[in-house]
């Protein structure tokens, strides 16, 4: 029996708070006629396949998905307000679904990013509940990234309480990107990059060695463009000035999941990170989601024990051995 897949990248929102977080720069989310909108605008999703658990192991059972992580649409993050009512619900809703999967269902929560010390003190708090599996975060905010401010706190409580940190882009737009969807196929890549870049050159992940953090969509365009991150830090005294380890060495420090369409740049992506770092990922229920996950899989000569391992140290979670074989 080949194992099962773990994915690490999967998102839900129960149909209660479809209204986002106070402050949100898109709109509230809603349902019509069984498809999902945001706003006005129409996100290709049957409303289902985002807020109801059982669609969700359906799917999982359909491709062969032993566990899946889930974790808010990116839409739902609290970037311009506390929300602490919004955040809470979120993670005790989650966590209701967590205890009552059985197993299949891991979870990565809401935290504050309105405040340092109020987004520590929450991380440290899902930590002593123990059910979340981690935490969900975009990778800039307010003009900042994962080097600074609010997002390295939240990195440093992680890393504390040994909690996962998956970084989601949040597909920010910008009027360049306004036609043919390019605030997604450009702006995406190019925010996760900017993510793993700031988390390399800043030195968070030098600082933080225990960190269990995952870049989505294969790090974004992040494999392509290290080796000028690793130039310019040998060439330039301001690159090295934040960390004194080569970008390529910390870059195997993280984690990066599958989510890639395209099998030469995930060869690209497992030469750079080492293949003990890729993860699983689909992107669930989302358009631009891995369809087949075992079928990609299976087509990258990738070890699906090795990846349930990874998907597994990167979770915390424990994986029956039966599923390991």
């Amino acid at each position: 029996m080949s194992a099962g897949l773990i994915d690490v990248h999967a998102h839900w929102l129960p149909a209660e708070l479809f209204g986002l977080p106070s402050g949100s720069p898109y709109g509230a989310m809603r349902d019509q006629d069984g498809e999902l909108f945001l706003g006005d605008l129409p996100l290709s999703i049957r409303t289902e396949a985002m807020s109801d658990v059982n669609a969700i192991i359906s799917d999982m059972d359909a491709h062969e998905i032993s566990l899946r992580a889930l974790s808010p649409p990116p839409f739902a993050f609290a970037v311009n307000s506390s929300s602490e009512d919004y955040i809470d619900e979120y993670n005790a809703s989650l966590s209701k679904v967590v205890t009552e999967s059985t197993g299949r269902l891991a979870g990565l929560g809401l935290t504050r990013l309105d405040d340092a010390s109020a987004a520590a003190r929450q991380v440290a708090d899902i930590a002593k509940a123990g059910v979340l599996a981690g935490v969900a975060i975009p990778p800039m905010l307010r003009g900042a990234s994962l080097d600074v401010g609010v997002l390295r706190a939240v990195l440093r409580s992680a890393a504390q309480h040994r909690l996962a940190v998956l970084v989601h882009p949040m597909q920010l737009p910008r009027p360049e990107w306004s036609s043919y969807y390019l605030a997604n196929l450009i702006g995406n890549p190019v925010e996760t990059a900017t993510a793993v870049a700031s988390g390399i050159l800043g030195g968070v992940l030098g600082e933080l060695p225990d960190l269990r953090i995952c870049f989505v969509h294969g790090g974004g365009c992040a494999p392509a463009i290290l080796g000028r991150w690793s130039h310019a830090w040998q060439a330039r005294a301001d690159v090295r000035a934040g960390s004194s380890i080569d970008p390529r060495d910390l870059f195997r420090s993280a984690y990066f999941d599958t989510v890639t369409h395209d099998l030469a740049a995930l060869e690209l992506l497992a030469s750079h990170a080492g293949e003990d770092r890729i993860l699983c990922g689909t992107d669930y229920p989302f358009d631009m989601a891995e369809p087949n996950l075992p079928a990609f899989v299976d087509s990258t000569g990738l070890d699906r024990v090795a990846l349930q391992r990874s998907g597994k140290a990167f979770l915390g979670v424990r994986v029956p051995q039966t599923e390991l074989q």
